[in-house]
């Protein structure tokens, strides 16, 4: 199975399985997206990213960028580029992955 040599348990595309973050990559289950809840991940890897765009989301306005799975293209969530409310500022960087885009592996 999917592995690191630490055993820390990974985040892949629930469509075709390409990994995306590691269990230690995730910061919180607590935020909402498209399909319901979504994790926040403090990296991501073998994802692309769009274009930036202003969006206003429930806790402000940001500019994000929608985050894409680099194997089969699946739309998985997106990325905080810049916060505009000062309270915000510590998602500027971190990604928001939806939960039903995505499953653990062991």
């Amino acid at each position: 199975m999917a592995e690191d040599a630490g055993g820390d348990p990974l985040y892949s595309c629930k469509n075709c399985r390409n990994p995306l973050a590691f269990r230690s990559d995730l910061l919180s289950k607590a935020f909402l997206a498209k399909s319901g809840q979504a994790y926040m991940f403090s990296h991501v890897m073998n994802a692309m990213l769009g274009k930036k765009e202003d969006k206003q989301l429930i806790t402000g306005l940001f500019t994000i960028s929608k985050t894409y799975c680099s194997k089969c293209g699946e739309e998985l969530g997106w990325m905080y580029v810049k916060a505009y409310d000062p309270k915000q500022m510590f998602k500027q960087g971190r990604f928001i992955i939806e939960k039903a885009k995505i499953v653990k592996q062991y």
